[in-house]
């Protein structure tokens, strides 16, 4: 599947993944290739990324939205401020 992580002004990752998880507001998830399409908030923690060569990314979000339409995982992150 092909995922897009996007925060203010700048991508995170774009690419070819195996599997990510997601804050969601009620809990983790996660989405695999061929999920059902889906529109979710998602909370504060973190996502975790296997990408394609199964090496593993995360990254540490404040809040955002996640949409999955035909094998495309579109994020949109606000980003930890440290």
């Amino acid at each position: 599947m092909i995922v897009e992580i996007y925060a203010p002004h700048k991508t995170l990752f774009s690419g070819n993944a195996l599997a990510i998880s997601l804050p969601g507001t009620m809990g983790k998830f996660a989405i695999l290739d061929n999920h059902a399409p889906l529109v979710s908030v998602l909370g504060k923690g973190n996502i975790y990324l296997t990408k394609k060569n199964e090496e593993n990314i995360s990254f540490s979000i404040d809040s955002g939205f996640v949409e999955v339409n035909n094998n495309i995982v579109k994020v949109c992150v606000e980003i930890n401020k440290k």
